[in-house]
């Protein structure tokens, strides 16, 4: 088969869609031959497994008709060149993703849409009335419906899309994790750090976990909290400026986008990893911390109902006060007890989430549609 994915974005700053192109490019290449249609950026990933055509076009068709335009004749021209069996687009709510879609049914081909979190009820929620009724009505409500199959990575997204009531054709399949390229932490010996990582946004919750790090200052004497991701700088100002206000700028650190080596290396040195998100479809970043033997604290936010029901973390309501007590819970662990949760957590992701195991089931629904 050959099966083309459309993302407007695989630079490194994009975060979870980015890593998500690169590992299911890994576990289809067995099954497909793989293209995906991007537009240029400054710190493209690279992937693997994948022959990757770059649109001169700006990303999305912000700047207007002209630059859909232009983005159609060269969408139509990788279509005939390609000859998709199916063709998968990425996101929503850029007008270039909705018309790519749109543009390609019409040509007759079959399209999967992966909304990728972009549809949970926070984020339709969040600049509702200036920026998602617009894109409702105009493009994205058209969209979903038209998809002739939505894909969700967890059931939470699963429930949430159907909920809409704008298309029952949903297929769960989750993330991927290369989880045999990611080494296991081979102690828990406490090195008193606890990890945030990921994009840094105004949806991840960040402000609990600097106001629960106050909260908890006296009892985090000595340790240090990292704040690893790129972000807006106006919002990393604003953080920054919390810290200080709350009189924890010594514990918390604040490290910037990191990647390769650093970035396994804060995962596997953790004592927890901390992601008090208020939205997530699926959340990478817990899966890629359990991979690495690290319990993790997140919220009910995420799909990761498995961190209580398998002992491999904390998964509470969003906000200051639940994760304050998460905090204060794994805190009270002892030794034995952390590294127990470390080697159900790795034990959970080599068993669900593996590249190979989550390639073939795309290609499955590829092959049935």
């Amino acid at each position: 088969m050959h099966i083309l994915h459309y993302i407007s974005s695989i630079d490194r700053a994009a975060g979870g869609t980015s890593a998500y192109m690169q590992l299911l490019a890994q576990g289809l290449s067995p099954h497909v031959e793989l293209h995906i249609a991007t537009h240029a950026s400054a710190h493209p990933v690279e992937i693997a497994g994948a022959q990757v055509h770059w649109l001169a076009s700006p990303a999305g068709g912000l700047k207007g008709v002209c630059s859909l335009w232009r983005m159609r004749g060269e969408w139509l021209r990788l279509l005939a060149e390609v000859r998709p069996d199916v063709v998968h687009v990425n996101g929503c709510w850029l007008p270039g993703l909705a018309m790519a879609q749109r543009w390609a049914q019409e040509m007759g081909y079959k399209v999967v849409l992966s909304p990728h979190g972009m549809l949970e009820p926070w984020i339709m929620a969040r600049h509702y009335w200036t920026r998602k009724l617009p894109a409702l009505l105009l493009y994205q409500r058209r969209a979903v419906r038209q998809a002739d199959l939505l894909h969700a990575t967890a059931p939470k997204e699963r429930d949430n899309l159907l909920r809409l009531g704008w298309n029952t054709r949903v297929c769960t399949i989750a993330n991927a994790v290369d989880v045999k390229d990611i080494p296991m932490r081979q102690s828990w010996q406490p090195t008193k750090e606890i990890l945030f990582l990921s994009r840094v946004h105004k949806k991840k919750g960040l402000n609990h976990l600097i106001e629960a790090v106050a909260q908890l200052s006296k009892r985090l004497n000595g340790w240090t909290v990292h704040i690893a991701g790129e972000g807006e700088a106006a919002y990393m100002a604003e953080l920054k400026a919390m810290a200080a206000r709350l009189g924890v700028s010594s514990i918390v650190r604040f490290e910037g986008g990191v990647y390769g080596e650093r970035k396994w290396e804060l995962m596997r040195e953790a004592d927890v990893f901390v992601l008090p998100t208020y939205s997530e479809n699926f959340g990478i970043v817990v899966a890629e911390a359990l991979a690495c033997g690290t319990p993790v604290i997140t919220t009910t936010g995420t799909p990761w109902t498995e961190l209580s029901q398998r002992g491999c973390g904390w998964q509470v309501d969003v906000g200051t006060e639940p994760l304050i007590e998460a905090l204060r819970a794994f805190l009270a662990t002892d030794i034995p007890t952390r590294q127990a949760m470390g080697q159900r957590g790795r034990q959970l992701i080599e068993e669900r989430y593996s590249v190979e195991a989550i390639g073939a089931q795309m290609a499955q629904i590829y092959s049935a549609l």
